[in-house]
């Protein structure tokens, strides 16, 4: 449980008589799964969290025991309100001294029942980057925040690996996502949604006309559309077999994009589909080696055939040694 769902859970709880795990998971954005293991581990830590089951049930505070919530200011109310976020993000959007104080007011407050426990923030710690990402250039968040909030449209010039030339756009942006430790801007582009990352974002200015936002579309449902075509809608899907020793690894670099043939698994390998955007992103199974075997499509094969051959030339001994 992340300190931020934490307070998020406290906080929901604070403000009504009580809510069922499913008000709760949806208000949280995660599974029922999910909710029921948060309870469980307050519970567990002793705090003032009790739920009861059936038709009348519910999840509730016990009474007298809600977080002092009088305290807090605006911003520092706000800052709470970003659920998900870990130290790092918080400091790149400049908002941890907030979301510091704010957490330093909660816990002052706490029942003296719970006083011999350790503060939560000193026994977890949250960080949702990718390993061995490196450090990012370009735009920070803490710098777009105060524009894309004054809800203006912005002028950016966006460096794409796939493009010869940095292209200058007029956007009308939604918000500021965090995707697995990398930060993007959501954003209308001849009303047609796009996520530009920070990083390749070169510069910007803000243009004065208001944002012009699609109708019924926040920032919320337009990330999931986009992270979900992202997710299934590829150029190409590659067969092949994995080896039974290599397809934990191939899980975890590829994620939702291999999908597993249960019905064709033997002792030695896996049965697999994997999903590219393009052809010469398929270059990412050759550290696999001849672990991995492509069926298909024909073109996947020539194109790692042709990478393989270029790799020997390379490396191979030269006439002289």
């Amino acid at each position: 449980m992340t300190p931020d769902r934490f307070f998020a859970v406290m906080l929901l709880l604070d403000s009504r008589d009580g809510a069922t795990t499913q008000e709760l998971a949806s208000a949280l954005g995660v599974s029922l799964r999910t909710i029921t293991r948060d309870l469980n581990w307050l519970r567990d830590a002793g705090l003032p969290v009790t739920a009861h089951r059936g038709r009348l049930g519910g999840v509730t505070m016990l009474p007298g025991s809600g977080l002092d919530l009088t305290r807090l200011t605006p911003d520092e109310r706000d800052q709470l309100s970003l659920i998900g976020l870990d130290e790092k993000q918080r400091a790149e959007l400049d908002a941890s001294a907030e979301g510091q104080r704010a957490l330093a007011k909660l816990a002052a407050t706490q029942s003296r029942r719970v006083h011999e426990l350790l503060p939560l923030t000193d026994v977890v710690h949250v960080d949702s980057r990718p390993w061995h990402q490196t450090r990012a250039s370009g735009t920070t968040p803490a710098s777009l925040i105060g524009s894309v909030r004054r809800g203006r449209q912005l002028r950016i010039v966006y460096d794409s690996p796939r493009e010869s030339c940095p292209r200058d756009l007029v956007v009308d942006p939604y918000g500021l996502l965090a995707k697995a430790g990398i930060w993007y801007l959501v954003a209308d582009c001849a009303r047609v949604p796009r996520m530009y990352r920070l990083e390749r974002i070169t510069t910007w200015k803000e243009v004065d006309q208001p944002r012009r936002l699609r109708e019924n579309q926040t920032l919320a449902t337009v990330a999931a559309a986009l992270i979900d075509q992202w997710a299934h809608n590829h150029a190409i899907e590659v067969s092949a077999t994995i080896d039974q020793t290599q397809i934990e690894r191939a899980q975890r670099i590829f994620g939702l994009r291999l999908v597993r043939d249960n019905h064709e698994e033997s002792a030695t390998g896996h049965k697999v589909r994997i999903r590219f955007m393009h052809l010469e992103d398929v270059r990412a199974l050759l550290p696999f080696g001849g672990a991995i075997t492509v069926h298909g499509p024909t073109e996947a094969r020539a194109y790692l055939r042709a990478l393989a051959a270029d790799l020997a030339r390379h490396y191979a001994p030269s006439p002289t040694s």
